[in-house]
């Protein structure tokens, strides 16, 4: 279990990073196709002006799926808050959120999570609070270039930062360890913060497990295809890392990759067609594709198209976009599979959390998306464990509470997982793109997964060295 101090972490001497312009790539591939539009986030959200609610509401605000909501008022007397803690008061607790919405290439980027964060603070202060105490919640936009500039802010403000994704998480990763602040993110990206101290998230992301159900449901579908696979990816870090994790995955589930692996520019290319040329003249019939899904991987399925070639293309959840879907009027996706641990849109009238996760954002003003769900998760994580700290509420509780949690759903958001020891869920289902929708491909029945504790497959080598991770695969890179 992950047993994570704040005294374990001390603080160090922050040194200035310098902003590379290539890191660009891992906004862009990791979390831009999650981006359904250029519409930013409000600023703030405040503590007071609840909104009357029927008894309809009321009722159903009582749990979030099939979780017990963790908010409501103070059972009696607050008896004090405990030791002093930065962003808590008796009537108030302060968080961080954030995105990088107001990134100029991709405007808006990321802002999903934040629309689910302004939804969910409301929610729970329509109930109570976190025992009484009343959230606020305090916007950072990273900009994808300022994270280091936004973490300074955030270490002199907030009790804990909660449900924010920066795509570039890990050029802060010595500051927010330095102030010793707490974490329970929307997604992680890099391997400094994937098997981060002081961070816990709902969908856990670590560098050294990648969930693997996919690998084995496609290998079942397409038996003649898995022994001549390729990947084609953006030539970033990050990304390269992201390929490298998932061929070592697949091939425990026996596929084979070809020695002809294509690495294109992140921002893109001007011509797709030899790529996809080099491709088909390999033979591969299965493609990892690694990267953004507009307008990269939609020209490069049009210039396969063009060169009469057809493979499957297998990719990361990143994938499933309204957008990328709406694209496909020509069929040139038809062959797209992506994987999920969560219960897809397209059955959420099935699946209460999923449900009730669009009706609040909606409700709210705000775009829905995958990266909203998984904000949500971490938002119920982090109350959950707050909740059960009474009116003492403290950084060491809440940490003391999280890395209890074994087991987690999100209130039935995804397949179940494990925060306490950072382990994503051995279970995936697989969608497939077809026409303009999205349709569901393995397992077939609705609402349900496929699960196996041998689809969490272990990595080793060069992707893990880097996170340089302690016995209890804990990163120890900044530690003093």
């Amino acid at each position: 279990m992950r047993a994570v101090t704040l005294k374990a972490v001390t603080r160090r001497a922050v040194a200035r990073r310098v902003w590379r312009g290539s890191a660009v790539a891992v906004g862009l591939a990791m979390v831009a196709a999650a981006c359904t539009g250029n519409r930013g986030p409000d600023t703030s959200v405040g503590i007071g002006g609840r909104t009357a609610t029927t008894a309809a509401a009321r009722a159903a605000s009582t749990s979030f799926g099939d979780l017990a909501s963790p908010c409501g008022k103070r059972a009696g007397p607050s008896g004090g808050q405990g030791p002093a803690e930065q962003g808590v008061t008796d009537d108030k607790v302060v968080i961080g959120y954030g995105d990088d919405a107001g990134f100029s290439i991709v405007p808006g980027l990321s802002h999903e999570l934040s629309d689910a964060m302004k939804a969910m603070i409301k929610w729970c202060n329509e109930q109570g609070g976190i025992n009484g105490r009343q959230i606020e919640g305090r916007y950072y936009d990273a900009k994808f270039t300022e994270t280091n500039n936004v973490m300074q802010e955030a270490c002199g403000q907030v009790f804990m930062l909660v449900g924010e994704g920066w795509a570039n998480d890990g050029a802060a990763e010595e500051i927010r360890l330095g102030c010793n602040l707490p974490s329970v993110p929307g997604y992680s990206v890099t391997a400094e913060f994937a098997n981060a101290p002081l961070m816990y998230q709902g969908v856990p992301n670590p560098i050294d497990v990648n969930p693997a159900a996919w690998a084995d449901q496609l290998a079942k579908a397409f038996p003649d295809k898995i022994d001549k696979a390729a990947v084609m990816f953006a030539n970033f870090a990050a990304l390269i890392d992201t390929k490298d994790k998932a061929v070592q995955a697949f091939e425990k589930f026996g596929w084979k990759f070809l020695n002809c692996p294509q690495s294109y520019a992140v921002l893109g290319e001007a011509d797709w067609r030899p790529f996809a040329q080099k491709l088909k003249d390999c033979g591969a019939e299965a493609v990892n594709y690694v990267g953004t899904p507009y307008p990269n991987f939609e020209n490069l399925l049009d210039s396969a198209a063009q060169l009469d070639y057809k493979p499957i293309w297998y990719a990361e959840a990143n994938m499933y976009d309204s957008v990328f879907a709406k694209w496909n009027t020509n069929g040139n996706g038809d062959n797209v599979y992506v994987r999920l641990a969560f219960t897809p849109f397209e059955e959420a009238a099935k699946n209460k959390a999923t449900k009730q996760y669009e009706d609040l954002v909606t409700k709210n003003g705000g775009d829905i998306a995958l990266l909203g769900m998984q904000a949500t998760s971490s938002f119920l994580l982090w109350a959950t464990a707050a909740k059960q700290c009474g009116s003492a509420l403290t950084r060491q509780c809440v940490l003391d509470n999280l890395k209890k949690v074994t087991k987690w759903t999100g209130g039935g958001l995804h397949a179940e997982t494990n925060p306490a020891e950072n382990l994503g869920p051995p279970c995936g289902m697989v969608m497939k793109l077809q026409g303009t929708k999205w349709v569901r491909f393995a397992p077939k029945k609705a609402v349900t997964f496929d699960c196996s504790p041998d689809y969490n497959v272990k990595i080793t080598g060069r992707v893990v060295d880097q996170a340089q991770l302690g016995p209890d695969r804990i990163s120890t890179k900044f530690k003093k």
